[in-house]
């Protein structure tokens, strides 16, 4: 089965390939130390927000409707920023973007707390949201950039630290619930992320990621601006063909977001709801599938390495497909955890090398729209399952995961022999002609690791 934009390995026939020419292994690593901190941070700090929520109900006297639209706040701020994000990245570098952004998210996770009303919450949650999405785009992009320098499938790990982030953030947020205020809590939360930012920004706006090296340019054209590193790119138009490619990675990221939102939203009613568990058992249904998530990001780089990117995005889907459908339709409690924690390492790899091939083919841009359309998939889930549940049932409503997680492998397998712009087409359009020529390679790539390598002998 051709591998979806397999990654090169090294010309040696190792797993992983060479840096970026002229750049130490030392600065890149260095660098992946510093985005995996910020990517840890944007988990720590919404998984903090997160936990306070039902305080911040009771503090702001919201009914449940009333709170509901006031979280879409959140949704809307970050799905509005998400795409002008992908042009400020393009315009002043990924890496100062990220920095400031993760100021932004930091002071206004400290917001909600300070509501004393539902609109009063919906508005400075709009805020957060935007402070949220844009730190999304930036920091993905700026990872993007980096496993394209390192030339190793590490996009996973990044979002392992998320998760991770993710799991710590809410289990302090848990133990110091009882005895600090929302207030207090999220304040806390405000010094903890200015205080990181500040350690860790310095390092990301040192370090730069080089663009990959192309042909001269043509007689008369302009020379791109360089920003920091990959963003010297100069702004282009995509071609349509790049452009549906886009799309196909979002969408499949929307449906495996569409999976995490239903989970976290209905996975701890459907345990206890539908079989009975009790609340600490039902409550423990979401964080297994939240670490399965995070092993299974944890060993995406080695699996991608070995596998490539059809490979795991299709036996991704078709394991979460076949967990979720265990999760929803099991008869006993412990069959349902088992189904959700399988569901979890399905899913574990797939919405970040859907991100980082979008950002492959488009920059960004590209990482932009299949993180807007993702963002999308988490929003549409959980009221989806709500309506379903109420027509059918939940456990029913539940298998949809299953369906699109399906639908995400199919999606996957249909566009394993898609290919990139041919270079003559990509020189129209502003794009070097190696770099698209590499882009093609890799999409259509279905070869073992030391095949792979011969593969790069022959281009280099």
């Amino acid at each position: 089965m051709p591998n979806l934009n397999k990654l090169r390995t090294a010309i040696s026939g190792g797993h992983g390939g060479d840096p970026a020419d002229g750049v130490p292994l030392s600065s890149l690593t260095r660098l992946r130390v510093t985005l995996t901190v910020f990517f840890a941070l944007d988990g720590f700090l919404f998984a903090g927000w997160v936990v306070r929520i039902p305080a911040i109900k009771q503090q702001t006297g919201a009914s449940a409707s009333d709170l509901g639209l006031a979280l879409l706040g959140v949704s809307a701020g970050a799905v509005v920023t998400m795409m002008f994000t992908g042009r400020m990245c393009r315009r002043f570098g990924s890496h100062p973007v990220t920095v400031v952004s993760s100021a932004l998210l930091a002071l206004s996770i400290a917001l909600p707390a300070q509501t004393h009303s539902a609109p009063a919450l919906g508005l400075v949650l709009l805020v957060f949201g935007a402070a949220y999405g844009s730190l999304n785009v930036s920091m993905n992009s700026a990872a993007v950039d980096l496993v394209a320098a390192m030339r190793r499938p590490v996009m996973s790990s990044f979002h392992a630290a998320f998760s991770l982030g993710g799991m710590v953030g809410a289990g302090l947020g848990g133990l110091v619930a009882g005895g600090l205020s929302p207030s207090a809590h999220l304040l806390a939360l405000t010094g903890v992320g200015l205080v990181v930012t500040a350690l860790a920004g310095p390092s990301l706006l040192r370090h730069t990621v080089p663009t990959a090296p192309g042909p001269d340019p043509a007689p008369g054209a302009a020379p791109a601006r360089a920003k920091d590193g990959a963003e010297g790119k100069a702004p282009r138009r995509l071609d349509r063909r790049t452009r549906r490619l886009v799309v196909l990675f979002g969408v499949i990221a929307l449906c495996t977001a569409y999976g995490e939102g239903a989970l976290a939203d209905w996975g701890a009613l459907h345990l206890a709801q539908d079989l009975d568990a009790g609340a600490g058992l039902a409550a423990a249904g979401y964080s297994l599938f939240a670490l399965a998530m995070t092993v299974g990001r944890l060993s995406g780089t080695a699996l991608l390495e070995r596998l490539g990117q059809t490979r795991t995005l299709v036996a991704g889907g078709a394991v979460a497909a076949l967990g979720m459908l265990l999760g929803a339709l099991a008869p006993t409690t412990w069959l349902a955890l088992l189904g959700f924690a399988v569901t979890g390492l399905g899913l574990a790899n797939i919405f970040p090398v859907a991100v980082a091939r979008a950002g492959a083919l488009a920059g960004p841009s590209g990482v932009a729209a299949a993180s807007t359309l993702g963002y999308g998939g988490m929003l549409l889930g959980p009221p989806a399952i709500g309506f379903l549940a109420d027509w059918f049932s939940l456990p029913v409503a539940l298998t949809t995961v299953a369906l699109l997680a399906a639908a995400a492998a199919l999606i996957a397998y249909s566009a394993r022999n898609v290919s990139a712009p041919e270079p003559t087409s990509a020189a129209r359009t502003g794009v070097p002609a190696e770099g698209a020529r590499e882009v093609a390679t890799e999409i259509r790539a279905d070869v073992p690791a030391d095949a792979t390598a011969r593969t790069a002998h022959q281009e280099g």
